[in-house]
């Protein structure tokens, strides 16, 4: 534990490069990633603000299992049919993935498209199941 004081203290700037890269490499993936819900907060939003969840998995894994009443449009097809969610503009919008790792993009778009109210649920469906959510197929 000594010679990692002894090495910060003897190369500084190389010790306060490496924390600027770190803490520039948090801010920018959270700034990325939009902000995020548990599936206990995006199921009291649904339920409270007449949000609605919108799963941005392929057909396939929707298909699979999903949230009752979720809309599914594929990230990959999300610029071009983001139309379809003009109806639900004014309420709340809950993305939902896999992992939570790919509806931070998906976040990021919609509000370039000019959804205001639009965050992403952490850990996605994985997470929603392993909390033993119910889903339908």
């Amino acid at each position: 534990m000594e010679k990692i004081f002894e090495f910060l203290l003897n190369h500084w700037i190389l010790s306060g490069l490496w924390l600027g890269i770190v803490v520039t490499l948090i801010l920018y993936i959270k700034a990325k990633a939009g902000s995020a819900l548990s599936p206990q907060q995006a199921t009291l939003l649904v339920n409270r603000q007449d949000g609605v969840i919108l799963d941005i998995r392929d057909k396939k894994a929707f298909e699979a299992g999903h949230i009752v009443d979720a809309v599914n449009i594929p990230l990959a097809k999300l610029g071009e049919r983001s139309s379809e969610l003009e109806k639900f503009r004014e309420k709340p919008l809950v993305v939902v993935c896999n992992m939570g790792q790919q509806s931070g993009e998906a976040v990021k778009l919609l509000e370039e498209k000019g959804f205001t109210e639009v965050s992403r649920m952490s850990g996605g469906m994985t997470e929603w199941s392993s909390q033993g959510l119910p889903t339908v197929k």
